[in-house]
């Protein structure tokens, strides 16, 4: 029990990688960790697509950053710095050793004929997800690897997927960098459990 805590309070968000190549094992190994979390259903929504080719990752940096650069147009943000922001991005993910594409495939979901429950079944694919990349994460770290997880394929979906290749029913939602650490990040403050837990209802101190 103590490995597991130790690995839980160890788990850093790293964004600094070495240039070193992370063997192709190491990323089925993380991925098999993702195999064994619970999803709804037990469907496994959980799509992977696991980039390491150079020329892919520039490419869909590239064109997400391109995606991103519209957005902070419209957003008001000054060109000069959306330009280094999109910069930042794509040598990010550029210079990652792996990137994981993580992805929901809701053709194995429930289906329904209201939008309120359609909603609910997306909600519980995209929930499962969450729960494979926790798995993807720690087992990482485990591995003796950093990772980082981004959010950014939920703002260019149909640019992630056309790069990727992905059918209609896969929607793309998150990016996991993966490297072997050149860093090591102090951990960010933690709200107390006292500010984050209720005893029987709402409102109620533990």
């Amino acid at each position: 029990m103590q490995n597991i805590w130790n690995i839980i309070k160890g788990r850093r968000s790293i964004r600094k990688y070495l240039p070193n190549a992370v063997p192709k094992n190491a990323l089925l190994r993380i991925i098999e960790a993702a195999r064994w979390a619970p999803s709804a259903h037990n469907a496994q929504p959980w799509r992977f697509t696991i980039i390491t080719d150079l020329k892919i990752k520039k490419r869909l940096a590239e064109e997400m950053a391109s995606d991103w650069l519209r957005d902070l147009e419209k957003d008001g943000v000054p060109t000069e710095v959306s330009k280094k922001l999109a910069e930042e991005s794509i040598r990010r993910f550029t210079e990652s050793p792996a990137i994981i594409v993580a992805a929901i495939d809701m053709r194995e979901m429930h289906k329904y004929p209201d939008r309120r429950r359609r909603r609910f079944e997306h909600l519980m694919a995209t929930q499962s997800l969450a729960a494979a990349i926790q798995n993807i994460l720690l087992a990482a770290y485990a591995e003796g690897l950093g990772t980082c997880w981004f959010c950014a394929p939920l703002f260019c979906q149909e640019t992630v997927k056309k790069v990727l290749g992905m059918p209609r029913d896969v929607e793309p939602q998150a990016l996991i960098t993966v490297g072997y650490p050149a860093e090591k990040p102090e951990p960010p403050p933690r709200k107390p459990l006292k500010d984050i837990v209720f005893l029987n209802y709402w409102g109620a101190s533990i």
